[in-house]
């Protein structure tokens, strides 16, 4: 018995200090649905300057879907690589280009079901964290998917870089 209550005096002691300043909340900055409206149709339109239809999804930070479009003639399937590419995207906090090569045992964690490892899905960030991402699927190739999704990204830029929490 007194040897069970050293242990649990020790564990007590020894365990980290929460600091008497640290906050009850986290303010986490959210990407508006109006600005997921604007950047995922400023994709469409470039995509359209290049005679492409597409499907664009936007997602907030959790990888949720916020806004999904689809071009009059984009395949069905866009919907959901679209949505793939921006959910992973979101979760490595990285554009998927720069991706390319990384996962290429066959254990990895490309395996998982619902991840696309190709070109056509960028993070968004505003004041310094992840706010969401934009996934484009359509064009011939991943480099012209990301090209659109630059664009969508360009359109909301200003909003992005001057917001505050």
């Amino acid at each position: 018995m007194r040897s069970a209550l050293l242990t649990i005096t020790l564990l007590v002691l020894s365990a980290p200090t929460i600091a008497a300043d640290a906050p009850v909340i986290v303010k986490i900055p959210r990407l508006t649905m109006e600005a997921a409206q604007k950047l995922a149709h400023a994709a469409v339109v470039a995509c359209r300057k290049l005679g492409i239809q597409i499907g664009v999804t936007v997602v907030d930070r959790s990888g949720d879907p916020m806004v999904v479009l689809r071009d009059t003639l984009a395949a069905h399937l866009t919907l959901e690589v679209s949505r793939q590419k921006a959910y992973t995207a979101v979760n490595f906090n990285s554009a998927l280009s720069a991706m390319k090569g990384r996962f290429t045992d066959p254990f990895s964690v490309a395996k998982v079901q619902g991840l696309v490892f190709s070109a056509g899905g960028i993070p968004i960030s505003a004041v310094g964290n992840i706010v969401g991402a934009v996934g484009v699927s359509g064009a011939p190739t991943g480099e012209q998917d990301e090209a659109c999704a630059v664009e969508g990204i360009k359109a909301i830029e200003l909003d992005l870089e001057s917001a505050e929490l």
